[in-house]
């Protein structure tokens, strides 16, 4: 047979002392308990005098004896004085259930309060680095961009060895640089290793390339080379190198430039290791195609050696209206694979 929920100990039924208001009499009544509230009774005529809801009910004077109660809080000084223990207990016992039962709106709004306040913190971990990153990235002037960019350079020396320099390789690099970007050229510099696990190129910030000396040794004409070159430089337009490396060196290093105008002396310690590793990002075939023909450069040499099997860059010189152009001297081009041998 099931039970209904279990009843605090304690009498169904005890007397007490009522006063109907403060001017009035106390007098004996018999106080009966049903689930949530108390029935006050005449104990002659059984007439019944009050029903006070022990959710309302108050104690006046707490762990004190008798029990003095009244039926709500700042009543009209209508109270209950109740003697016996285990009548006291049994009333304590039920307003606690009520209690528990009740619902707590502060409770509520503290949790409320730290659920948005979670959400916030994650909204500003999440965005505030990114939108500072950009930020500053974009207020640099292309002095600066250079500076860091010749400063991750230094930290590359440290695994691939000092980029290889030479006057007439660098008076190459440089006429090969306007060969292929025109008014606004990049700066080429030729690395003696460290470069294969990013193709053979890669990119800083400050517009500088960087190319492995293989592909200028190891070929008799500057098209490989060229057709590397223009496919990274493609790369370092589709992303800005400068919001990558200040995504590695950190919000605290970056609130520093954006306040300053310089990085701390060795936020770019390690950098190295970062570029060093990143594959190359894929480059569109057709866009590469287009730009190789803009600057004249046949892309059949790049193509067999870099992306053999390509239909686009296998049909860009055959739908091209324009020869190619020379790309180098063959002085110059000499000049450039000799850039590395001092």
């Amino acid at each position: 047979m099931t039970k209904a929920a279990a009843q605090p100990p304690g009498p169904p039924r005890t007397t007490g002392l009522w006063r109907a208001d403060p001017e009035a009499q106390r007098r004996e009544v018999v106080v009966g308990f049903g689930a949530s509230t108390l029935v006050l009774s005449d104990g002659r005529s059984e007439t019944v005098l009050g029903h006070w809801a022990l959710a309302a009910v108050v104690r006046l004077n707490p762990k004190r004896m008798p029990a003095i109660y009244a039926p709500e809080p700042g009543g009209a000084g209508e109270t209950l004085e109740i003697a016996a223990p285990e009548a006291v207990a049994r009333i304590e016992a039920i307003r606690r259930q009520i209690a528990e039962r009740r619902p707590r709106p502060g409770r509520l709004r503290l949790v409320l309060f730290a659920l948005m306040a979670a959400s916030a913190l994650g909204f500003i971990a999440i965005w505030l680095p990114a939108t500072l990153i950009a930020h500053t990235a974009g207020a640099l002037p292309p002095a600066k961009r250079a500076e860091i960019g010749r400063d991750a350079l230094d930290d590359l020396a440290r695994l691939t060895g000092t980029p290889c320099e030479s006057a007439l390789g660098r008076a190459a690099a440089d006429r090969l640089a306007e060969r292929l970007f025109g008014a606004e050229p990049y700066r080429i510099e030729v690395l003696r290793e460290g470069l294969a696990q990013t193709g053979g190129t890669a990119h800083l910030p400050g517009r500088i390339l960087l190319i492995d000396r293989a592909l200028i040794e190891a070929h008799e004409t500057p098209e490989v080379a060229a057709g590397y070159l223009l496919a990274e430089a493609l790369r370092a337009e589709a992303s800005d190198a400068m919001r990558a490396l200040l995504a590695e060196v950190g919000v605290a290093a970056t609130s520093r430039l954006l306040t300053t105008g310089s990085l701390p002396p060795d936020a770019l310690r390690g950098i190295a290791e970062t570029i060093l590793t990143r594959p190359p990002a894929e480059v569109d075939a057709s866009a590469l195609a287009a730009r190789m023909a803009a600057a004249g450069v046949r892309a059949e040499p790049y193509a067999q050696l870099a992306r053999p099997g390509d239909p686009t860059l296998a049909a860009a010189d055959r739908a091209r209206t324009e020869p190619a152009r020379l790309i180098l001297p063959d002085e110059d081009w000499v000049a450039l694979q000799g850039i590395c041998q001092r």
